[in-house]
């Protein structure tokens, strides 16, 4: 038994050595993606384009306005005479968020009491829309606090300042908010299941369509063997892609790895078995490689949106919550990004494994039923 999976094994990889482009496809678009997605992927807002309509024309009026310029986070491209001037504005996309002060804001603020002001956003765009207002909250927040008490002083110079409440923050796992300690451990998660589903789906399907298959099952070998075959070399390639991506991941965008790598080891281990499984299910299904590519599309969409990469599971309907459950990725992010920045080990991390080790047996023996099936 196990010389004819090894002979199957050393088949799958010498078709793989010899193929050129096969190797530069499980290589350079990975490593690529990796990149691209690095940089791109990211909940962080900078540069939003602003414009003014400043209708007080006063010193306080534009030391607001300066406040948002300095921030980084808003870019001042135009300054409006009236409001048809912003409408068109936003209409045209040249400007996401309008800042709208009234004429009195600094009288207003002189006797101590509620200057007016307006925010305009482009709420097309809703996830830059709340971002952008959350900092707005925060700029005029400390820009209300620096006027309050330059105000106090003024006024009552010998007394003593008002008691305030300070906040104070400490994040734990990424100090600096950096959203892509969040996000390069999700990408290689999501790498991964796109290259692996794909390389085991074209497999046997590709076997069928050029008429090799029914050559290989008339040799000795059984069906159990074959399906131990493929997934073996596909397994290595897979492990192997993954530790190349995490590694460039690491050290190209300095993402800290603090936990045990014998514990990301053995979750990776379980995320391919799973994700073997899916595509060896999808290889029995379909008779085609056209089929194959399109029940892919119709698989790995699905399987990125319910995992939690980007949106957060728990805001999902009920329904959705529960096909997350039956989604390997979901338990592999878990693991990922435990093992990456909190350094958490098997204590905390083994209902994700044990999840991930379930879904793998069910998906292989599925896939060993089917492709039972589809030779009878």
């Amino acid at each position: 038994m196990w010389g004819r999976i090894l002979n199957l094994v050393l088949k799958e990889f010498r078709q793989l050595l010899r193929n050129r482009q096969a190797r530069l496809r499980l290589v350079i678009p990975p490593l690529i993606q990796m990149i691209v997605f690095g940089y791109a992927a990211t909940f962080e807002v900078y540069h939003v384009s602003t414009i003014v309509l400043d209708l007080d024309h006063s010193q306080e009026s534009r030391e607001l306005i300066s406040h948002f310029a300095a921030s980084g986070r808003f870019d001042i491209v135009g300054t409006a005479r009236n409001m048809a001037e912003i409408r068109q504005a936003i209409d045209r996309a040249d400007a996401v968020v309008a800042i709208v002060i009234q004429a009195g804001f600094a009288e207003q603020l002189r006797k101590g009491l509620s200057a007016p002001a307006q925010i305009i956003v482009d709420g097309t765009n809703s996830n830059t829309a709340l971002i952008a207002l959350s900092y707005v909250s925060q700029i005029v927040a400390a820009y209300a606090q620096d006027i309050g008490q330059d105000l106090s002083r003024r006024v009552h110079p010998a007394q003593p300042p008002t008691p305030t409440v300070t906040l104070e923050a400490r994040p734990w796992y990424n100090v600096d908010y950096n959203s892509r300690w969040f996000f390069v451990p999700g990408v290689i998660a999501t790498l991964t299941l796109i290259m692996v589903i794909n390389l085991t789906a074209f497999a046997v399907v590709r076997e069928r369509e050029v008429g090799t298959l029914e050559q290989i099952m008339v040799t000795p070998i059984r069906p159990l063997e074959f399906i131990i075959g493929k997934m073996i070399p596909f397994f290595c390639v897979g492990l192997a892609l993954t530790a190349g991506v995490a590694i460039v991941g690491t050290l190209w965008f300095e993402i800290p790895f603090v936990g045990n790598p014998f514990v990301l080891l053995l979750g990776t281990t379980l995320y391919l078995l799973s994700v073997l499984g899916i595509g060896l299910l999808i290889s029995t299904i379909c008779m085609t490689q056209q089929q194959a590519f399109a029940t892919n599309f119709f698989v790995i969409n699905p399987a990125f949106i319910l995992s939690g990469f980007s949106f957060p599971i728990a805001s999902m309907p009920v329904f959705m919550q529960w096909l997350s459950r039956i989604n390997p990725m979901s338990y592999y992010l878990v693991v990922i990004r435990g093992t990456f920045l909190k350094g958490v080990g098997l204590s905390v991390l083994w209902p994700q494994m044990l999840a991930l080790a379930a879904l793998g047996v069910v998906l292989l023996g599925l896939s060993v039923m089917r492709f039972h099936k589809s030779l009878d």
